[in-house]
Parts: structure tokens; C-alpha cells; sequence
């Protein structure tokens, strides 16, 4: 089965020769040499990937393996960015990144 890591830089790839523009979210909290914890990416549940569609649409993207799911705290950021009319999905191929990405979904 394939990494999560290479799923997601599958979908950049097919999403960037689709005419999109990528960035990867990674999301996290590290600590400093002092110990105090430092908060990275959007937010909780952001999504692996954020993009500008083609047609200038804000895209999300989920990455996922085969037999991978998304928490709900995914869920949600999906659900609040297509509520705002982006597009946003889960993904396990490139092919279903552009798909999202171009509103094929």
C-alpha cells in the first residue's frame, strides 16, 4: 500500500499539471528549545493540500490511502469550504485530486 506522503505528492503533481496551484498544509504542534508549544498550518483538520483551481475556485484536498479515512475534524473544513461554494474532497489518486479541483465531484 502506498504512504499518505506520496498520495499527497501525487495530487499536487496531477493538480499543478491540471493548472491548479498547490501548497502543502501541514498541520501540527511542535515545541521550542524553551519547551513552549508552537502551532502550525490553517487550523484543526485543515486539509493536506490547499489550492486555487484553475478557475480561481478555493480547493481543499484530503489525502488519503486506500483504506484510510478522515476524521471529523476533516470533515468539517470540508464541509465549511464547500458550504462557502470552494471545492473540497478526499482523495487517493491525483486523478481524484483534479477532480475535485475541477468541480467533477
Amino acid at each position: 500500500m502506498r504512504k499518505e506522503a506520496n498520495i499527497v505528492g501525487d495530487c499536487m503533481i496531477a493538480m499543478s499539471e491540471a493548472g491548479g496551484i498547490a501548497w502543502r498544509n501541514n498541520t501540527g504542534i511542535l515545541k521550542d528549545k524553551t519547551g513552549r508549544p508552537i502551532k502550525f498550518g490553517l487550523c484543526i483538520g485543515s486539509s493536506d493540500i490547499i489550492a486555487i483551481a484553475p478557475d480561481g475556485v478555493f480547493t481543499a484536498v484530503e489525502c488519503k490511502t486506500e483504506k484510510g479515512k478522515a476524521t471529523p475534524a476533516q470533515l468539517r473544513f470540508i464541509g465549511a469550504v464547500k458550504s462557502k461554494d470552494g471545492r473540497a474532497g478526499v482523495a487517493r489518486c491525483g486523478k481524484d485530486a483534479v477532480d475535485i479541483m475541477l468541480g467533477r465531484v
